[in-house]
């Protein structure tokens, strides 16, 4: 595949990238006249571990480089001579409201208008300061100084700021641009990775921090930490920088430990993640506010750098998305003990202290009470104040059902005289009007098909593979005969047979009766495809959608008695296979990239192999082997048609990893946990970096940071793929188990699926269209299960299930939805059932004994399916691998 450069602006739902566009907004930029003053030189200083280049005349930061790797600059020094232009923010600047009591507020920055700071003389650990007042308007009540400092090799970054005035002065806002070189255009892949950085952060006020890595998920990485009168209590999106944002760039952020000016103005209808300060000055005071950088070498030793820095550590198990009936536990270690909580909504959670466990951690029990978002305080003895925001859903099992029952109602679509023949499928939702949406600008959205109008069905399908329901599996069958086959997908027998059509709906006036278009819709966007762009089978990243529902519509057939009725299990294996096929055949240019969703393709293959379908087998592991060998001659494997992704990680590793490609799943997997953290908040640990995709599946269309968008729930499989075969790395379950429950933690409290959360602190709510959502359903789908570990540091623990320990044997009774896999890391063994479901599971950690409790059969369910992934002799027959249990009407018990 040829390099490809990554540029700004989008021009079609194929994602063709117009090079010319995208050079105009540089040269914009370009065209304005320079005032950091560059042609005056920089000042050279160092740390131990920090090389430092500033601006000589303005003072902020030109190059940050760690001294184990001087070629590598963690901001985007690379285009300092471009964004040398006032309005364009640097690391180093401040920006702050501020007003006199009983005032209004007024706004100051130092990016606003360049001009040359005034140097201080420097001593002992403090390598450059300067007066700002040059760079402020002459009416600021303050003076502010700025000082770069070493501290133990690490750098700081304090501001000392001056009431001159003979009035009190309320800050109501404080930020400090956290300019990192996350811009991505023009660069390839292989540059990116080598070059640029991502940053996540947590919002934890005294406890919270900034990590910024490299997209090559290679150390060291950069950790932000609050130094003094720095809590991290929000994260502002600096629109006003015109740097353009795009699918190249994120854009930048402030960390504000100050924020009330805003929270009581532009962000007051938004419930924020911390309470919102402001601070009053008075004549003559005089305050600092400090930051420290700090390296560690790897990402996944983030947490010991914390400690090593001390800095509160949390982790929540099994996470910070918490069901009501699991039993969480909540894991801090501090220099001091806790001294109190607080929880807000009052009731939302309930905390119960254990004791302090043997590694210097102190241990809780927490549970959810009341659905919605939950904030805990934990008030140390140091007065330090660390925030842990929670996400409460109901059980796993209830969210499912509602969300079956949702999508099988209310997005429910039979309207028999629809020109478009939609009719009946589950459609795409608008929460906000709760109304279905039968047109969209974006013909895909209404159009069944894409990820964004596929998200709904898709949804409803997987759904029934974790918790099959028979009168919804009844209207599906109905989709797949009237609908999707010969509908969305081709049925004829010509070349076209099998492919998948961008979309059904589509924009052509002309071919339909006057009437048709809502008038209120604008349809003159490159996004209202007509009817040939719209029957266009080229685009293959409609073919896992498909192939997931024939997929999941065999799996019960086969497994289940009665769910299925319209087709034999063998027609829809069949089906499955057929679309993969057509994928390589009619879309062969996208195919060459990762699919999301793409684990569908390995999944249809090992069932063609269990079921002996031996020709079929071969022909799609071929296939499928010319995509991984293609994915194992580039550096970076994972491209797609956007410039930059986390889509094609998830099918990349997967088939790197079945094909014995170590290096490049290694690849793959370093680039995920790149952009994938883990830390204390419900919504950003395990979020998969998405920040685009609110312009093609969302209501509210911008670019900005999406929280646990689809590439959450489906970047959690590569992850905790890996984690079984490296059940030591307890740091992957983490992430990965983060992303998982991220996949289910926008589902609303009566069963919506929204395609995600807004993460500017002016929204902070999800989006009200429901969009691509099904694709992440997909992947929490195929990948829940219960996780069993005990970890050095923290005991026996369980991701699914809630642990009692007697004596000798753990039990782990099952809080899944599915209850259809389990993992005991001891053991390295692997459950899973291909119908039935598991009550509880109990271990013998003296003998090795692992018991098996099963629940009762059900109407459709008289058989379970286990397999065992290690060598065990039961007494059932063997069918397909898998031992055929028949189920009673109690509970049975089954010992390996």
């Amino acid at each position: 595949m040829k390099k490809i450069k990554l540029f700004a602006l989008i021009i079609g739902c194929t994602f063709v990238v117009n090079n010319l566009q995208a050079q105009e907004y540089w040269d914009k930029i370009k065209a304005k006249k320079s005032t950091l003053e560059i042609d005056k030189g920089f000042l050279n200083l160092s740390t131990k571990s920090f090389e430092l280049k500033l601006v000589k005349a303005s003072q902020t930061v030109a190059t940050l480089s760690p001294v184990t790797d001087k070629t590598f600059d963690f901001t985007p020094g690379e285009r300092l001579s471009i964004r040398d232009k006032d309005g364009l923010y640097q690391l180093g600047d401040i920006n702050l409201r501020i007003k006199a009591v009983d005032g209004s507020w007024k706004s100051y920055s130092t990016a606003a208008k360049r001009a040359s700071v005034t140097p201080l003389n420097v001593s002992g650990n403090v390598l450059a300061a300067a007066d700002l007042s040059n760079t402020l308007p002459a009416d600021i009540p303050l003076t502010i100084k700025r000082f770069y400092e070493q501290k133990d090799g690490n750098l700081i970054l304090r501001f000392e700021i001056l009431n001159k005035s003979a009035t009190a002065q309320e800050i109501g806002a404080l930020g400090v641009p956290m300019v990192f070189n996350n811009i991505l255009e023009g660069k390839t892949l292989d540059e990116t990775h080598l070059h640029n950085v991502f940053f996540d952060p947590y919002i934890g006020k005294d406890a919270g921090y900034l990590e910024v890595k490299r997209l090559s998920g290679h150390g060291p990485a950069l950790l932000v930490l609050p130094e003094v009168n720095m809590p991290f209590e929000a994260y502002r999106p600096l629109l006003d920088d015109d740097t353009p944002r795009s699918i190249v760039f994120e854009g930048f952020h402030e960390w504000m430990p100050i924020s009330k000016a805003y929270a009581d103005n532009e962000w007051k209808t938004a419930e924020q993640w911390n309470t919102p300060t402001s601070l009053v000055l008075q004549p003559g005071e005089t305050k600092s506010f400090s930051l420290k950088f700090v390296l560690v070498d790897q990402i996944e030793n983030i947490q010991a750098g914390l400690i090593q820095n001390e800095r509160p550590v949390a982790v929540g198990v099994p996470g910070y998305v918490l069901p009501l009936d699991v039993n969480g536990q909540l894991f801090l270690k501090y220099k001091k003990a806790v001294k109190s909580f607080k929880i807000e909504p009052e009731g939302s959670l309930a905390i119960e202290e254990k004791s302090k466990n043997k590694n210097g951690y102190f241990q809780y029990a927490v549970h959810g009470k009341k659905w919605g978002r939950a904030r805990l305080t934990v008030v140390y003895e140091d007065g330090l104040e660390q925030t842990i925001n929670y996400k409460v859903i109901k059980s796993e099992t209830n969210v499912i059902a509602d969300f079956g029952h949702f999508l099988t109602t209310a997005q429910w679509f039979d309207e028999k005289n629809d020109p478009f023949h939609r009719n009946p499928s589950v459609i795409s939702y608008d929460y906000e009007t709760k109304k279905q949406v039968v047109q969209d600008s974006r013909v895909w959205i209404s159009g069944l098909s894409d990820e964004g109008g596929a998200g709904g069905w898709l949804g409803a399908v997987m759904k029934q593979l974790v918790e099959p329901n028979k009168e919804e599996i009844e209207k599906l069958q109905q989709f797949v005969d009237k609908t999707l086959w010969g509908g969305i997908q081709y049925n004829t027998a010509d070349t076209l047979k099998y492919g998948v059509k961008k979309s059904v709906f589509y924009y052509e006036p002309k071919l339909m009766p006057e009437g048709t278009y809502n008038k209120d819709v604008n349809y003159k966007t490159w996004a209202a495809w007509d009817k040939k762009g719209s029957d266009d089978p080229g685009r293959s990243y409609n073919y896992p959608h498909v192939a997931a529902a024939y997929w999941t519509m065999y799996r019960l057939a086969r497994y289940h008695d009665g769910l299925v009725t319209n087709h034999d299990w063998d027609w829809y294996l069949k089906s499955a296979y057929e679309t993969s096929i057509a994928m390589t055949t009619l879309a062969p240019y996208y195919a060459q990239f990762g699919q999301m969703e793409g684990t569908v393709f390995l999944l249809i293959l090992k069932d063609l192999k269990t079921e002996g379908y031996t020709e079929m087998a071969n022909n799609l592991e071929a296939k499928m082997k010319v995509r991984a060998d293609h994915w194992r001659t580039l550096n970076y494997p994972f491209g797609s048609e956007m410039p930059w992704d986390s889509t094609g990680q998830e099918e990349v590793y997967m088939w790197s990893d079945y094909f014995g490609y170590n290096d490049k799943a290694k690849i793959t997997l370093d680039a995920i946990l790149a952009y994938m953290p883990t830390m204390p908040h419900w919504a950003y640990n395990g979020n998969a970096r998405r920040y685009w995709d609110f312009l093609y599946g969302g209501k509210l269309s911008r670019v900005e940071r999406q929280i646990h968008h689809y590439g959450s729930a489906l970047n959690a499989i590569p992850v905790l793929e890996q984690f079984r075969k490296t059940p030591d790395d307890f740091h992957l379950l983490k992430v990965g188990y983060g992303g998982l429950l991220g996949g289910i933690s926008n589902i609303t409290e009566d069963g919506f699926g929204s395609a995600a959360f807004h993460s500017y602190p002016e929204t902070l709510r999800i989006d009200y269209l429901s969009g691509d959502y099904g694709s992440g359903f997909f992947g929490y789908a195929v990948n829940t299960a219960t996780f069993i570990t005990n970890e050095k540091e923290f005991g026996w623990l369980a991701f699914g299930g809630n642990v009692t320990e007697k004596g000798d044997v753990v039990d782990v009774a099952i809080t899944t939805a599915a209850k259809s896999k389990i993992f005991i890391a001891p053991k390295k063994m692997w459950l899973t059932l291909d119908a039935g479901t598991f009550k509880k599971v109990s271990y013998n950690t003296k003998t090795g004994k692992v018991t098996l409790t099963l629940d009762p059969k059900t109407a459709y369910t008289p058989n379970a399916y286990l397999r065992v992934d290690q060598d065990v002799k039961l007494s059932y027959e063997k069918v397909r691998g898998a031992y055929k249990i028949a189920l009673k009407n109690k509970e049975i018990q089954i010992n390996l």
